[in-house]
């Protein structure tokens, strides 16, 4: 499955509004840490297909769903279940951490 594209437009009905398990991947082009969580997200939709949406939202161009979120800082992964925030991690993280991160909550 490929990873979803968020923005402002589609937040709602895509993350708040979803039946199921949405994970959410607040970053910024020039935000280095996020560039190297990316991949993880392209892992993350692979393992678990059945289970979880993984979408990325782009900060800068999204200042009302990233506003909204109440983002301090980046990246920031957010898991939500049937629109509800569920889990929130700020910051980098390696697979092994990612991982334990999504196994705790699906």
């Amino acid at each position: 499955m490929a990873v979803a594209v968020f923005t402002d437009a589609n937040f709602e009905a895509d993350v708040l509004a979803a039946s199921g398990t949405v994970l959410v991947d607040v970053w910024a082009s020039w935000c280095g840490p996020c560039r190297l969580m990316a991949p993880l997200m392209d892992w993350a939709a692979a393992e678990y297909p059945d289970r979880l949406l993984v979408g990325k939202l782009e900060a800068d161009p999204n200042p009302v769903a990233r506003d909204s979120q109440k983002i301090q800082g980046l990246p920031t992964l957010i898991l939500f279940r049937d629109g509800q925030e569920l889990a929130r991690h700020e910051g980098a993280m390696a697979k092994p951490q990612l991982k334990a991160f999504l196994d705790a909550h699906l």
